[in-house]
């Protein structure tokens, strides 16, 4: 069965209707695939991108992109799939998909046809999961993505200013892949397939116990369950994390271990119930994201969508060259959703995606970006044991002497994207890492030369020592210098270019006078910034969980904006024309909630200065 299921052909697009199943010659799904986004068979698109992984193990797979959450019709439209369905938020998390950092609802989805708001739900991991589980009664739900990720154990959340328990006992979900799920799913689909054939049907009693020998998994179960052969990190309990927030700051530290060192179980107590997370396993190394990128992707959104996706229109032409990132920022999620090891493409694999993005239907000439989490760390390698490393970031409070990169490697690589026939253009949009970028000048020189494109992305995030180190940000004068060469290579081109820094006020750690000094360095230099990001404490980030305890990472106590009074008078510092909130009205982020909240993108600030 298994041997003749490798055979499958990628179909043009994932069947999203009977009727497209039916053009396949599948009688039925052997998974199903429930997104929050829009479908659009693209590799930047997890539903799309797991689907079509799966297809090419040999496993039937469709799509059902931002069905209905109050009924089980839209889940329904294909049928009850074999094995199993896989429920995912979306590229975001769906909180931060519909509200702002001053908890007001959005307008916009850049991920929905149209690019209208509200086609997903608040925690649609949740509400996802309970519509299958109506729709297909005893049909295991594994949930996926960035929402369950990284609120795979107890983590603070921002929308109900709590500390919330694992999404998996609050969803009731089969299991959750954490990370990139690429190998897991695979391991679980075959696992299912095994148990299907031995008794005829899914049954999730049988499955449960080989859950814990599946890596990257998220499953529940008692202590009983918790294997005694590998080794297991002791999250500290919900109950204790609920009576002493410093306890979430050990969480996450021991979280954060495992990402890196991946070879423990992280074990969670909550009110009687163990969540467990099994080790990270192997990832997908060169030849498996070279696999992987070159399958069929058609690079649009599915043929029966009339209006248009707006990521999708962001992404046509990017090439993502890599996973992970090395920075390890405390309010970024990257670390500890895809790990802070780089695994990187071949070059051949990445001009291969290149020439097929030339084929597409209204291909421009131009190829928006080459990239990946931080633009310059395509091929670096840590040249130690990464087991016994205790750094939480590579890069701060100096990039680590093990690290490995040759940054003209990926200058090489850019002018051979710009060789490729048809090409005209070729820009570097991602974000680049500036302290890593000045350890080798002369490949940073090029890169502003030839490959900005007028606007050049950079992260200094803040301006003041102490908030920049609570940040795992590189000081501030890496920033300065990198400005200094930046003019100078930019008149050497003969080209107006422009930096783009994000910036961010509210950050733990960081008051108003930290703001006004920030405000005055950008006086200095005549810069207005256009954006700013208020900080949002994303789930099981190191950030949020200061933002929640009031202290450092070693428990010494900082100043928190926690009201969105405090916020917004940080944030109109450097953006005067924000709302602020009526006198002799003192308003606490409890009042200020529309249900839930979320944010979809962060916005960040976008300064211009002309050379």
């Amino acid at each position: 069965m298994l041997e003749q299921k490798k055979h499958l052909e990628q179909p043009p697009v994932l069947p999203m209707t009977r009727k497209e199943m039916e053009t396949l010659g599948w009688r039925e799904l052997d998974i199903l695939l429930v997104t929050g986004d829009g479908y659009v068979d693209h590799p930047s698109f997890g539903a799309a991108l797991l689907g079509r992984w799966l297809v090419h193990h040999g496993f039937r797979t469709g799509i059902v992109a931002q069905p209905a959450w109050d009924k089980p019709d839209d889940v329904n439209c294909m049928g009850r799939p074999r094995l199993f369905a896989g429920v995912t938020s979306g590229s975001l998390d769906s909180m931060l998909a519909h509200y702002t950092a001053f908890r007001k609802k959005r307008s916009d989805d850049a991920y929905t046809p149209g690019g209208k708001a509200g086609a997903r739900p608040n925690r649609a991991s949740m509400a996802y999961t309970n519509v299958v589980q109506r729709a297909f009664p005893g049909l295991p739900v594994i949930l996926g993505g960035i929402e369950p990720s990284l609120r795979r154990v107890s983590h603070y959340d921002f929308w109900s200013d709590s500390v919330r328990k694992s999404i998996l006992l609050d969803s009731k979900a089969t299991a959750i892949t954490y990370g990139m799920a690429e190998n897991s799913i695979v391991t679980l689909a075959e696992t299912i397939e095994t148990i299907v054939e031995e008794s005829g049907e899914v049954n999730i009693k049988a499955l449960r116990p080989q859950l814990t020998n599946i890596p990257g998994l998220a499953v529940a179960g008692s202590a009983k369950d918790i294997p005694d052969d590998i080794p297991i990190i002791t999250l500290p309990s919900h109950e204790a994390i609920l009576a002493d927030p410093q306890q979430l700051i050990k969480a996450t530290e021991l979280l954060e271990q495992q990402v890196h060192q991946n070879k423990a179980m992280v074990v969670q107590e909550t009110t009687g119930r163990m969540v467990m997370l099994t080790p990270p396993g192997p990832l997908l190394d060169t030849a498996g994201l070279d696999e992987l990128a070159g399958l069929a992707f058609s690079r649009l959104p599915h043929p029966s969508y009339t209006q248009r996706i707006p990521a999708a229109d962001m992404i046509q032409t990017s090439v993502t060259t890599h996973r992970g990132c090395s920075g390890g920022c405390s309010f970024c999620t990257l670390a500890l959703h895809q790990g802070r090891t780089i695994r990187s493409r071949s070059k051949k694999s990445i001009l291969d995606e290149v020439k097929a993005i030339t084929e597409v239907k209204g291909w421009n000439g131009s190829i928006s970006d080459v990239g990946g989490p931080s633009a310059n760390m395509w091929g670096a390698h840590c040249a130690s044991d990464q087991s016994k490393c205790k750094r939480p970031s590579c890069m701060t409070p100096n990039v680590c002497k093990h690290y490995r990169i040759t940054q003209k490697d990926f200058v090489n690589l850019l002018r051979s994207v710009n060789d490729v026939q048809s090409v005209k253009h070729v820009r570097v949009a991602s974000g680049w890492r500036i302290d890593l970028a000045l350890t080798d000048m002369p490949a940073l020189a090029t890169m502003i030369r030839e490959f900005v494109g007028g606007q050049a992305k950079v992260a200094p995030e803040h301006q003041v020592d102490h908030v920049l180190k609570l940040m795992r940000k590189p000081g501030f004068d890496k920033f300065e210098k990198f400005l200094d060469l930046f003019w100078r290579e930019s008149r050497k081109a003969g080209k107006q270019q422009y930096v783009i820094p994000y910036l961010m006020s509210a950050f733990p750690g960081c008051t108003e006078d930290d703001m006004r000094a920030l405000g005055d360095w950008l006086k200095s230099q005549g810069w207005k910034p256009e954006q700013v990001q208020c900080f949002i404490p994303l789930p099981g980030t190191a950030a949020a969980a200061m933002f929640h305890a009031e202290t450092d990472m070693k428990g010494n106590p900082i100043y928190v904006a926690k009201s969105d009074a405090e916020r917004l008078r940080q944030h109109a510092i450097l953006m005067p024309n924000t709302g602020r909130p009526p006198k002799g009205k003192k308003q606490h982020g409890k009042q200020h909630r529309n249900n839930d909240d979320s944010f979809s993108k962060q916005r960040r600030n976008t300064t211009k200065k002309r050379r």
